[in-house]
């Protein structure tokens, strides 16, 4: 714990300020991972083919209970397009649509957050490694002209200035891998809201089922 804390501290004051960027990267990343992860993904495919064929027999309420028992996206667009009653297609359309709007921002929000985290971090790493060579050669010059005074004092001081850029890196690595992952489940999760719309329209008007995304 020693060598950690005094490698960081030889990271100057740069160092900190790419930490507090990454504690704000982790409060998001937590936040991220709950909405769209642990609150708005279930088992989607299970439950679109379950309300699908309720609806198909003609089991709405049933339907609407199935809908009522989860906080998940999917279940949100089958509650509002269900609730409606309607067997006009354009109403229906219209419903969900809305419905998209409502849900879809719910999973996209704040992930932009993520990649402008990653860009400061890394570039405070480079402010840090500017900084850190700059302060080196300011301070190599004060020894004067001995050598073998000031040859260690630069080895060690460019040693110290790589510390930001390799900090802020692997924080931005690590925000940037956190977004990758967050953008696919949320576009995932987009896909499953668009085919469970469509073929929850088809069945509510009686309508052959495409299974979209089956093969």
């Amino acid at each position: 714990m020693s060598i950690s804390f005094g490698w960081y501290q030889e990271g100057g004051p740069t160092m900190l300020l790419i930490a507090l960027v990454a504690l704000a990267g982790l409060i998001v990343l937590a936040e991220r991972v709950y909405v769209i992860v642990l609150r708005s993904k279930n088992n989607g495919r299970a439950f679109i083919e379950r309300t699908i064929q309720l609806v198909r027999v003609g089991k709405i309420d049933d339907a609407i209970k199935e809908c009522v028992g989860s906080k998940a996206a999917l279940p949100d667009i089958g509650l509002l397009i269900l609730r409606s009653r309607s067997r006009d297609e354009a109403a229906l359309q219209n419903i969900a649509d809305a419905a998209e709007l409502t849900v879809l921002p719910r999973l996209t929000r704040r992930l932009q957050y993520l990649a402008a985290l990653a860009a400061a971090s890394a570039l405070l790493g480079a402010i840090g490694l500017l900084a850190g060579i700059h302060n080196t050669l300011i301070s190599s010059t004060a020894f004067g002209p001995t050598i073998g005074i000031a040859a260690p004092t630069r080895d060690v001081g460019f040693a110290a200035a790589c510390i930001p850029p390799i900090f802020g890196l692997a924080v931005a690595i690590v925000l940037l891998l956190g977004r990758a992952y967050l953008v696919s489940q949320s576009e995932a999760i987009t896909e499953q809201i668009r085919e469970y719309a469509a073929r929850l329209i088809n069945a509510l008007l009686d309508r052959p089922d495409v299974r979209l995304g089956h093969r």
